[in-house]
């Protein structure tokens, strides 16, 4: 996604408002507002949030279950039951233990 494809001054976005808005729903594509000439945010529609949302979890999934391989190869693991007795010595009080 290129983020130079539609840039508009803040300015004219509130003039002009709905034709954004319409614009947004129509191509999926984010518009750069600027400020004093300076790129300040970037505005999309709720859908392609909705998907960069779900996109950006994924990944952070994958990532995590990438650390995990690693940290099985390289000897980074508890056993269950140690995992569990820590826990538990950790939260006795929360527990009623």
């Amino acid at each position: 996604m290129k983020l130079v494809r539609d840039i508009q001054s803040l300015s004219v976005f509130k003039r002009d408002t709905a034709k954004f808005r319409r614009q947004l729903k129509k191509t999926k594509q984010p518009i750069v507002l600027t400020v004093n000439g300076k790129a300040d945010m970037v505005v999309i529609d709720a859908e392609s949030y909705d998907e960069y949302l779900r996109e950006k979890e994924s990944l952070e999934v994958a990532a995590n279950v990438n650390r995990g391989f690693e940290d099985l190869k390289t000897g980074r693991t508890k056993p269950a039951e140690q995992v569990f007795r820590e826990f538990e010595k950790k939260h006795k009080s929360r527990l009623g233990k």
